[in-house]
């Protein structure tokens, strides 16, 4: 049952289709809601999009919850490269501060750190990170 509903799973048996997609296509609105608390630059990059473009992108995905769902969805746009320029600053600011395998929770980091992504360019150094050059549209 729960991987019909968060992860695009078939229906168990014994449960009408109907009520599962509807069922489904609101916890993925919620669960958009939740990424864009976490990533209010990215969703507002994507403008009415957002829900749309999240919702495609989550469908057979399990959440990672708010941060990570966001952060994957960044890294996925932008190897399409269509993350828009709020999303670009965003991400190069989260790639400075935190460190983010894909896999597990991401980690503050310790060192200096440099975040480049579609030209937005985020320093971090003893914490404080900076937007050093905003991406062009």
């Amino acid at each position: 049952m729960v991987a019909t509903l968060v992860a695009g799973g078939p229906p168990p048996p014994g449960f009408a289709p109907g009520p599962l997609a509807a069922a489904r296509a609101a916890l993925l609105r919620k669960r958009a809601g939740e990424v864009a608390r976490h990533w209010p630059l990215l969703a507002a990059g994507l403008g009415p999009t957002w829900s749309t473009m999240f919702i495609e992108w989550a469908a057979d995905r399990p959440t990672g919850g708010g941060l990570r769902d966001g952060w994957d969805l960044a890294r996925a746009l932008h190897a399409r490269t269509a993350l828009p320029a709020l999303g670009a600053e965003e991400l190069a600011v989260r790639e400075a501060e935190f460190r983010y395998d894909g896999h597990q929770a991401p980690r503050r980091r310790r060192s200096p750190a440099l975040g480049r992504v579609g030209g937005a360019i985020a320093v971090q150094v003893a914490g404080r990170v900076r937007l050093l050059r905003p991406a062009r549209p």
